[in-house]
């Protein structure tokens, strides 16, 4: 028969324990509940920050002077900072730990959001958006590492999947939260931007009670304070996790994510995250003109279908992730997205029934889709490299998603709503 588990204790003294559970087993409690609590909150309120832009826009032309080029420069500021952000945070948050952005960032964002309403100039508003975008960034590159490395793996991948139910959440309830402040005040655009520091706030006390990483404490000789954690947070019968350092793991982050043995997973990670994400953003944040630009009588009542499509469609992707391959669900969603896309841009006399149908599998379709950022793309990278890798494939993303949004006002004043369309067509075709 085989001797009883034992850990060691604070001393050093071996102290028997009933029965070891693995980290990776350890049952689900209460504090996984407060991390997921804490990763999913900042997911909605990433998305509402981005998604109330464009209506806020809409109502701020004439108060702020805004033409083409400038409402495409705001609308693209905060995924420019975003790229900034990310690409930067990453190797950070692998070098120095996961607690320090994860438990602040925000409130940061809670404080910008809420300065916007006080903005008196188009140039002072750009520069607030490139910040919170900045502050969105170093989100994007903690948030997923601390929650695959915090939870047991028998949840990991159904609230990991989850993330995306609130992300596209947080962008319908912002264009339903804009349309009901329409009519505060003449300057509504101000309450709209407002209000995106609410959910950041709200989330900011359960960032706060979260620890550092025990994956990345015992990856960096701090085994004593990860074993407090574990006690803590998961019960004396957890045992410590096993530290994983990535091969070759010398020289930079990105150093090491362009290196032959991770290099593949690093453009794979880049090339699908952005192809899926530029279209999202692009028709995403002005869906209301843009259906306005295809004569739909009703462009309000469209933008509502489109953004109950994406809340729709995350939730389906909760259900299927798991019974598809991931290259499965890769080839066939940006495959469907493409045709609904391309008939859209071919069909000059598209009815209002059936623009707003296709509007809706694109965006359902994609938002399922969407699943795999949370999912496959933390499951690419080990430990040491998990928040350097997911940041730069949301910094890659995120750049081509800022021109995008940026590009696509000017396009459709410029050269016409299909033409934007086509170029969406031709992105989820290489995707």
């Amino acid at each position: 028969m085989s001797a009883p588990a034992r850990r060691v204790g604070t001393a050093g003294a071996s102290v028997p324990v009933a029965a070891a559970v693995d980290y990776e087993d350890a049952p689900f409690r209460l504090f996984h509940l407060r991390v997921a609590i804490a990763s999913s909150g900042s997911e909605f309120s990433d998305a509402f920050g981005l998604g109330i832009i464009g209506i806020s826009l809409s109502r701020a032309t004439t108060q702020l002077g805004l033409t083409p080029l400038w409402i495409g420069l705001l609308a693209g500021a905060s995924l420019a900072g975003l790229f900034a952000g990310a690409l930067l945070t990453g190797p950070v948050a692998d070098r120095f730990g996961r607690r320090p952005i994860f438990a602040y960032n925000m409130g940061v964002l809670g404080l910008l959001s809420l300065l916007q309403f006080v903005v008196q100039s188009r140039g002072e508003l750009l520069a607030l958006r490139v910040a919170i975008g900045f502050v969105l960034g170093t989100d994007y590159a903690v948030n997923k590492a601390v929650l695959i490395e915090f939870l047991p793996r028998h949840v990991r991948g159904r609230i990991l999947g989850s993330l995306a139910v609130f992300w596209a959440g947080g962008y319908a309830c912002a264009y339903l939260a804009a349309f009901a402040l329409d009519t505060v005040s003449q300057q509504s655009w101000r309450w709209m931007l407002l209000s995106s520091a609410v959910p950041c706030f709200a989330v900011l006390p359960f960032r706060l009670s979260i620890p550092e990483s025990p994956l990345w404490l015992t990856n960096h000789g701090y085994g004593e304070a990860a074993a407090r954690i574990v006690r803590d947070q998961f019960g004396p019968d957890v045992m410590l996790p096993v530290g994983t350092v990535a091969a070759g793991a010398h020289g930079s982050r990105w150093k090491q994510l362009l290196a032959p043995p991770w290099r593949g997973r690093t453009l794979l990670a880049c090339a699908f995250f952005a192809c899926m994400v530029i279209p999202y953003f692009a028709v995403g944040t002005f869906i209301a003109q843009v259906m306005a630009a295809m004569s739909l009588t009703s462009a309000y009542a469209g933008g509502l279908i489109y953004n109950v499509a994406l809340f729709a469609g995350a939730i389906a992707g909760v259900l299927v992730v798991e019974h598809l391959s991931r290259r499965q669900f890769l080839i066939g969603s940006f495959t469907i997205t493409t045709i609904a896309m391309l008939v859209l841009t071919v069909w000059t006399d598209v009815p209002a029934a059936a623009m707003t149908g296709l509007f809706a599998i694109f965006a359902g379709v994609l938002s399922a889709s969407s699943i795999l950022v949370y999912v496959y793309l933390p499951e690419l990278f080990p430990t040491d490299l998990r928040a350097s890798g997911i940041g730069l494939a949301s910094a890659v993303s995120r750049i081509g998603s800022a021109i995008s949004t940026f590009l696509l006002p000017i396009i459709v004043a410029t050269y016409g709503i299909r033409t934007a369309l086509g170029a969406c067509v031709a992105v989820l075709a290489v995707g």
